[in-house]
Formats: C-alpha cells, structure tokens, sequence
C-alpha cells in the first residue's frame, strides 16, 4: 500500500572492513552492570537483577573507523556525561535463550558511547519516572564499526577504556561485567524476543563525568578499535 510520506531510511552501522552494513531493529541498554560503577551511582550491585532501558533505532551515530563525529551538545541538559560500552549486535532471533546458546545469537560487537543528560535522568529517577528524557535523546548513542564475533575471540576480557582531551576518565575490562555478555542476552530475551538487527549496550565501567562543547572523547576496545567523538 502506499505510504502518506515517505519513510525514513533504515539506520545501519558499517560492518568493519566490508561495503557491507548491519540494519538495525532496536536498541537496548543495561544500566548499571560494572560494580564499581553501580557504586559510584548509589547503588548495591550485590542486590540488583540486571535491568534495561531502551533508545530508538534513530538515536544511532555511526561513526567510521579514522573518522571523529561532531556531536551537537542536546538541549535541556547542564550535565552531559559519556559512558562507554560494548555492543553487542543480535544476528538470530530467539525468546528465553539458554545462557550457553547465547553466543550463537551474536553476529558482532562494536565501540558505543551511551550519552546521558544526567541532570534530566536524575530528576526522573527521582520522581520514580521512565529515564527517556535522560537516555533517549536524539543523537544519543555513537557506534563505531561491528565487527564480525569470530574475529574477536577474545572479547570477554578485553580492555574497555575512554579519555577526554587526552586524560583517561573510565578504564576497565569486560570481564568485570555484573551480567556477562550471555547472561545479559538470555535474561533480556525472558521479556523480549530478539531479533536480528537489534543492539545490545551491555554496560559501562565507573569513572563516568561531564563533557561541553568543544571536548573530545576517544573510547575504545581491544580488538575493536577506537570511537571518536568531539562535543560542538
């Protein structure tokens, strides 16, 4: 049938070394499953299930290998912070997967930056009310290029680290994930069915802070290269 406008182009991220792009369904992200991060946020990682948020598809910003994105700094926020995580991507569906199948539902993993209006996130969280305006702002989440699973063997221990103008601000390792990788997808497919083409932000480490206009973070993960982000 025809539309009554035209629709919008899917969002794709470039899949690292290939002309090949991965599609992308949904975004969901884990808060709070470093401990030490769970702590400096005012919480006890001890007593907490993981839980999980989502952004919309469009609040996706690839950003190609080599390359630096000019962020706008969001409206209505005095308290910009970076996160940095690593993403998995979903490459087959499924509903209530095994822990162990987990990894077979993997079809890569790429650099993300989950960018918080902290100042709006606190003043919901406050209020017991959703995080949107916080998380799910528009430009909300920089990725870097996916990078096929088996070509990262390693990825359950790798480095994760971010600096800002040069400093280091958050370092840290995936292995010190609350909620591994598999946990993360088996207990998220209990509520959603994945699908193909969905996103998973699995979590960042402590050390998260402020940016304003004119500062550049530079995040990466081993075996993933680096993401590169200036505020304007």
């Amino acid at each position: 049938m025809p539309f009554v406008f035209a629709p919008a182009a899917p969002v794709a991220v470039p899949v690292a070394g290939s002309q090949d792009a991965f599609p992308v369904r949904r975004v969901y992200c884990v808060g709070r499953n470093y401990a030490a991060h769970a702590r400096e946020m005012g919480f006890d990682p001890d007593r907490e299930p993981p839980f999980f948020f989502c952004k919309p598809a469009d609040a996706i910003m690839p950003v190609a290998d080599g390359q630096t994105l000019d962020l706008p700094y969001p409206p209505e926020t005095a308290n910009l912070h970076y996160e940095i995580e690593l993403v998995a991507a979903i490459g087959k569906g499924g509903a209530n997967i095994a822990v162990d199948d987990a990894p077979t539902h993997v079809w890569g993993y790429a650099v993300g930056l989950d960018m918080t209006r902290r100042d709006l996130q606190m003043k919901m969280r406050q209020a017991g009310r959703p995080w949107e305006l916080g998380k799910a702002f528009d430009q909300s989440a920089p990725i870097g290029p996916l990078h096929p699973a088996g070509s990262v063997p390693g990825i359950g221990q790798a480095a994760i680290w971010l600096q800002v103008n040069g400093v280091d601000k958050q370092r840290s390792d995936i292995g010190k994930l609350i909620w591994s990788i598999a946990e993360t997808i088996s207990y998220l497919s209990r509520y959603f069915r994945l699908e193909a083409g969905d996103l998973i932000y699995t979590g960042t480490p402590e050390g998260v802070g402020p940016v304003v206009r004119g500062d550049t973070m530079v995040g990466g993960v081993d075996g993933l290269g680096t993401l590169s982000v200036r505020m304007v």
